[in-house]
């Protein structure tokens, strides 16, 4: 058991320590106007984008840059950005930690 103990202590501080080896980006203070500090939004209208995977990140922000993927806002956010700053950026909000998800039930009966 307290193998079991030190082994998630391990990895918990494993995952705060990678998050916060990722130094925020020049561009990123651009991002926290709409998506919140540290890409955790406040906002239902703008994506969390903490906790995304940066693979998707990188890939949505080069199809805005390319405009393969359609959204004024974002489309001339991305078009100034070169492709190391994509990185970065994907890098930095992937390695945030994303607020938990609480599911909410609309319309039940009681």
């Amino acid at each position: 058991m307290k193998h079991q103990v030190l082994i998630a202590a391990l990895a918990l501080v494993s995952a705060s320590a990678s998050a916060a080896d990722v130094a925020v980006p020049e561009k990123a203070t651009t991002c926290f106007a709409c998506h919140g500090q540290g890409g955790v939004s406040t906002q239902p209208m703008y994506p969390v984008l903490a906790g995304q995977y940066a693979n998707y990140l990188e890939h949505a922000l080069t199809e805005y840059k390319e405009g393969k993927r359609k959204n004024a806002i974002m489309g001339g956010q991305a078009a100034g950005l070169s492709k190391d700053e994509i990185h970065a950026l994907a890098q930095y909000f992937g390695a945030q930690q994303g607020p938990l998800y609480t599911p909410s039930v609309h319309g039940s009966t009681k």
